[in-house]
């Protein structure tokens, strides 16, 4: 990005159950290595959306242009803001897109709306435990962590994510500032055709992949990943 037109902050957004503190350890690290000081959003499972646009909105009003950016479904709100906000983007950094349009039978939407009805029917605890069983060790305790910060309203704020209406593909067309995605080429729950349909779609994106194992290693190479896409994207420019 241009020297004269760096922005100072990006705002990252946590995916569906997640926290401040997992996207800011995708973020952090390499966003400082470019200068920028990264604001990463702890989600209100009470309003998730709500409090992801108003972190947004205040972060432009003090800043500037900024980047935005985020995870899944954190992903898809920044993207979304941004096509509204096109003069107060300087890019954005879309890690792990879950579902384009309406999410209909998506399998992150699905997995939110299943592990809600659970929450509610067995309590935190039990399905913490059986959600650590069938995950991978580092994203059990991932969720294990950021889902008891969100109780009792953690159900509602699963509910929120499964009805979330993301870009879809006529938005994608449109929105017009430059995005680099990250994806996982053996996610099931945020498919790499998804990855695939927005960097196709939007006029103007890179996409960098990588395996939910490297994730796990070290979870800012989501955000290096990204960048990189964005890189690419600047530089065709």
């Amino acid at each position: 990005m241009p020297s004269d037109d760096r922005p100072s902050v990006a705002v990252v957004l946590p995916g569906t159950g997640s926290d401040a503190d997992f996207v800011a350890r995708a973020f952090t690290e390499p966003l400082t290595c470019r200068g920028v000081r990264t604001a990463a959003v702890e989600p209100d499972p009470r309003r998730v959306v709500e409090s992801y646009v108003d972190a947004l909105d205040a972060a432009a009003a003090r800043h500037g242009r900024i980047l935005v950016g985020g995870v899944s479904i954190g992903a898809a709100v920044a993207l979304q803001w941004a096509g509204s906000h096109p003069d107060r983007v300087a890019g954005v950094l879309a890690a792990l897109p879950a579902w384009t349009g309406t999410a209909a039978d998506a399998p992150a939407a699905a997995s939110a709306r299943f592990t809600a009805a659970r929450l509610r029917a067995d309590g935190l605890e039990q399905v913490t435990a059986e959600m650590i069983a069938s995950s991978p060790p580092w994203l059990g305790r991932e969720l294990a962590k950021s889902w008891r910060s969100q109780w009792p309203h953690l159900p509602a704020a699963l509910d929120e994510a499964s009805q979330y209406h993301a870009p879809g593909v006529g938005d994608l067309e449109r929105i017009k500032v430059p995005v680099g995605i990250a994806a996982a080429t053996d996610d099931a729950v945020h498919p790499l055709e998804v990855a695939h349909e927005w960097s196709e779609r939007l006029p103007h994106a890179g996409l960098v992949t990588m395996s939910l194992d490297e994730i796990g290693a070290d979870p800012a190479i989501l955000g290096y990943a990204s960048l990189d896409a964005l890189d690419s994207v600047l530089h065709r420019t």
